[in-house]
């Protein structure tokens, strides 16, 4: 059974390969990373997955970033410097004189105006990142001002996001793109943007055969340092076990996405590096507060029960990485960490569905995507997770579905309980309140009103929101945390440690906590 395993992966593998380097001039410097795609969409008003951000990096710029190597500090990109109002609620930014589209125009204040604005009506995926945005004007053509309600600490680190791309204004309006009020009825841009690039980065996207492959070639009016590679190409390839095969074989240079085991038969193989290192991306289940939805999974101490119920060292076992208390991103200030994380009480959690009435046990379908994501499969977790809260009663029937379907009932809220994971939007504690009502998590994907949650928590979320004091924002964020652990409807179970392979003669390669992966940077030994 192992060898016919191997002989599919191969032939996949071969398949694969043949497409993806048809037509390739000989001279050309390719650089070829596997990777299990999960892109929604590349228009930057639209796409909102760990692929999407990590092809738009690359293909657009923004106003500001993070040094290559780290989130340290806040670095100038298309902006190359900033003023803040003394009541921080007017950031000015002045954009640098040679930054150019790839098709030669300059970018100006307007196109900064256009792509924010378009961001906000457009009401895709990622919009909700720009509603703490009040007002965006051009004072001239290199200087834009951003006005917020209120003071926010984490204005700089949002905007490093893909999501807030500066796109060709004129090049999107020629496609069918709007930043008017209806955008979200009148714009037609998506196919386009989804095809190709209307970016200043350093590369363009010259081809997306979604599930298959995503190509992309050097921008040759590029304002900053030319990038090594002329062609980038991104090969879909769901099974680890292929990603392995052709790693080895020199026929990709990156694998993306294999599993602890696989890593551990690489050791030791000259022709291949290894990076390890704990990870951003949580992975927790998730049950919906409409009792319609979700049925028991709706009541907070049938969900308090599942947070006792799960086996959190045995995650670990499998994956590495750390046990999350909360679904604050792990390392981040005001984090609670492993010490104040749960450990396991099949007792209690018996204790507690007994008093919600499920003494004899209960019935639960868990949905989730079918699919590896960072070396772990979320098949693997799904099963675990069945046995987990089998030893308290739950007979659990899994339904795993192909990830874009299985997406969008998440994103719409119609789930009944899920298993996902997330990355922050955000390098910032603030975050975490995509967690707590009003919050995109909250809220709109799992219906968890602001309403339903005692005064004292209400106020927090809103000084939360604005504090820059670190004591008063770590008293908040503790405050928000420790709640959520007792009444929230989120069982978050693991931060994997992250683990990838590439070739040794592959130079530069930085894992990076926002975007994850910078092929920009990236060179071979010559």
């Amino acid at each position: 059974m192992n060898r016919l395993k191997y002989f599919l992966a191969l032939l996949t593998l071969v398949a694969l390969l043949l497409g993806a380097f048809a037509g390739l001039a000989q001279d050309e410097k390719v650089l070829v990373i596997g990777w299990s795609e999960n892109t929604d969409a590349y228009d930057p008003a639209n796409g909102f997955t760990h692929s999407t951000h990590i092809v738009n990096h690359v293909t657009y710029s923004q106003l500001v970033t993070f040094p290559d190597e780290d989130a340290s500090r806040i670095v100038p990109s298309l902006a190359e410097s900033w003023e803040i109002s003394e009541d921080g609620t007017v950031y000015t930014f002045s954009l640098r004189q040679d930054a150019a589209f790839a098709n030669g125009d300059d970018v100006t204040a307007d196109d900064v105006v256009f792509s924010i604005q378009r961001l906000q009506n457009f009401n895709g995926n990622p919009s909700f990142l720009a509603d703490g945005i009040a007002s965006v004007e051009a004072i001239d053509d290199d200087t834009v001002a951003f006005t917020l309600p209120d003071p926010r600490p984490s204005f700089l680190s949002e905007i490093t996001s893909a999501v807030f791309s500066v796109t060709n204004a004129d090049v999107v309006m020629a496609n069918g793109g709007t930043d008017a009020e209806d955008a979200a009825e009148t714009d037609t841009a998506g196919a386009y943007l989804d095809s190709t690039s209307a970016g200043s980065g350093s590369y363009v996207l010259d081809l997306w055969e979604p599930q298959n492959r995503t190509e992309l070639v050097r921008n040759e009016n590029y304002w900053g340092d030319a990038p090594y590679f002329d062609r980038v190409i991104f090969i879909h390839m769901p099974e680890s076990a292929t990603q392995k095969v052709a790693l080895e074989a020199g026929d990709i240079d990156l694998a993306f996405d294999l599993q602890p085991d696989q890593i551990a038969a690489l050791e030791g193989n000259t022709d291949v590096e290894i990076y390890r290192g704990i990870g951003t991306l949580t992975h927790f289940v998730i049950m919906n507060t409409e009792e319609e939805k979700s049925g028991p999974f709706a009541n907070p101490a049938v969900q308090l029960a599942v947070r006792y119920a799960l086996d959190y060292e045995g995650y670990k076992t499998l994956w590495g990485g750390v046990k999350p208390a909360t679904n604050m991103t792990a390392g981040f200030f005001g984090n609670l960490g492993e010490e104040a994380a749960f450990s396991r009480d099949l007792d209690k959690a018996r204790e507690l569905l007994a008093e919600a009435g499920y003494g004899d046990g209960l019935d639960m379908t868990l949905e989730y995507p079918d699919m590896v994501y960072s070396g772990v499969s979320f098949n693997t977790n799904a099963q675990k997770i069945q046995a987990d809260l089998a030893e308290i009663g739950i007979n659990v029937t899994l339904q795993p579905g192909e990830i874009q379907v299985a997406l969008e009932r998440y994103r719409s809220g119609d789930h009944g309980v899920g298993y996902w994971l997330w990355g922050p939007d955000i390098l910032d504690p603030l975050d975490f309140l995509s967690f707590m009502p009003p919050g995109k998590v909250a809220t709109e994907r799992n219906n968890w009103q602001l309403e339903s949650l005692p005064q004292d928590i209400q106020d927090a979320i809103a000084a939360a929101k604005v504090a820059s004091d670190p004591d008063e924002r770590m008293a908040l964020f503790t405050m928000l945390q420790e709640y959520t652990m007792q009444h929230g409807p989120f069982a978050p179970f693991n931060v994997p440690e992250v683990a990838t392979a590439y070739r040794s003669d592959l130079l530069g390669y930085i894992w990076h906590p926002h975007w994850l992966l910078d092929v920009s940077i990236l060179s071979r030994a010559m």
